[in-house]
């Protein structure tokens, strides 16, 4: 049964703007399935390609031009980055054509894509990233307007108790979980990472040890919601410093990670500069590290690190899925204040707290307010946390519930 994806009306929106849209994001996130189903319910139906499969992949890289003469648009190709020289083709057919939405693209990796992109098809073509399910996406509940952000928080509320919210962290968000008949979630994500490691890191990096590279990624899992330190996950794993950032690198490009960004705004010179370390699905992350149960995850060592890792992927769908650049980042400094996740939009910072907790307090503000008394022009913050209704912390924070951040 096909589910709606909130992206539906902005790739549809934005197809009418473009002659090339281009869906990235990781495998099995949904990207095949939302195309083929927007082009269905056109007329007439816009026909399909994979590059994942060997014979439309050969003949992409060995003759482009008789690809396309065979795949005319308008029409879906599918892991584009198996032959990035078709771009170079696709743009002389979409300037002579003068037609928008002539090609629909998807790619399972960024970076030297998205460099083919710029080059091959500047201006002419609309990119837009995509994640696994939200939980509002698969509760089926109609999209917001906007994205989340605490001056937007709707009466709305729908708090949830914390083991249903671990079970949802523990099997992750791709699509296939969302169906009737779900795999067992180890041999769906053994499966996972072995297709992963063959396809789309192979494609990127040539790894001589595909074994200690998947150690790598274990290892990279257990410390989601950490500052990211390439020596100690170097050592942890063998190999050399400049090895882990190459291999950090791929992940970030394949978007199975997130590295979100320090906030600047020349407070002193004592802030942190390291990006800190989140992976775009908890269930891969729960696999990786052992955690199989929703009540294990939840009283286990890396629950607090789970839940953070969830809100924040939850967070990065929120401005994803809607089509926008999501403008987050976090606060901090030598002292040890931090703010979790800042959202720096419209010349203000609205400050973010995740926390494991049934009953915040103000200690849990005393970051955001350190913010605003040291001139950084703050709007309302919220400490997300496992609870059932919302409640006022101080005068400019509330406690809401984690699983509405939609």
């Amino acid at each position: 049964m096909y589910i709606p994806r909130y992206l539906q009306d902005f790739i549809t929106r934005i197809s009418r703007s473009f002659p090339v849209i281009l869906l990235t994001g990781p495998r099995q996130v949904g990207k095949t399935t939302l195309l083929q189903y927007l082009a269905s319910a056109e007329h007439p139906p816009r026909s399909y390609v994979s590059l994942d499969e060997y014979g439309p992949q050969l003949l992409a890289r060995s003759d482009p031009a008789l690809f396309l003469q065979r795949h005319p648009p308008p029409v879906v190709i599918e892991e584009i980055q198996h032959a990035p020289n078709l771009l170079s083709h696709i743009k002389p057919r979409i300037d002579k054509s003068g037609k928008m939405g002539q090609y629909w693209l998807t790619g399972s990796q960024q970076f030297q894509l998205m460099t083919d992109v710029s080059e091959s098809l500047a201006g002419r073509v609309g990119i837009i990233k995509m994640l696994g399910f939200s939980l509002a996406e698969e509760r089926g509940l109609p999209r917001r307007s906007e994205a989340f952000r605490p001056d937007r928080i709707t009466t709305d509320i729908r708090g949830q108790e914390i083991i249903p919210l671990f079970e949802r962290i523990v099997r992750g968000s791709l699509p296939r979980f969302a169906q009737a008949d779900p795999p067992p979630i180890e041999a769906y994500y053994g499966s996972y990472m072995a297709t992963y490691v063959e396809r789309d890191v192979r494609l990127l990096k040539e790894i001589a040890n595909l074994d200690t590279f998947r150690r790598f990624v274990t290892v990279a899992a257990a410390r989601v919601g950490q500052l990211l330190n390439y020596s100690d996950l170097a050592r942890d794993v063998g190999i050399a410093v400049s090895t882990a950032r190459e291999w950090l690198h791929t992940l970030e490009a394949t978007l199975q990670i997130i590295l979100l960004r320090p906030y600047f705004a020349n407070l002193n010179k004592r802030q942190i500069k390291t990006p800190k370390l989140y992976f775009s699905d908890t269930g891969l992350v729960c696999y990786l590290t052992g955690w199989h149960t929703a009540k294990s995850a939840a009283s286990g060592a890396m629950a607090g690190q789970l839940l953070e890792c969830w809100a924040v992927s939850e967070l990065y769908k929120s401005y994803w899925h809607r089509g926008r650049e999501a403008p987050l980042w976090y606060y901090r400094d030598k002292e040890k204040r931090e703010v979790d996740v800042l959202i720096a939009e419209e010349g203000r910072v609205f400050p973010l707290e995740i926390k494991l907790a049934g009953n915040p307090s103000k200690r849990d503000a005393a970051a955001m307010e350190y913010l605003e008394r040291n001139g950084v022009p703050c709007g309302p913050g919220v400490v997300l946390c496992p609870i059932g209704n919302p409640y006022p912390i101080t005068e400019k924070v509330s406690a809401y519930p984690v699983s509405e951040v939609w």
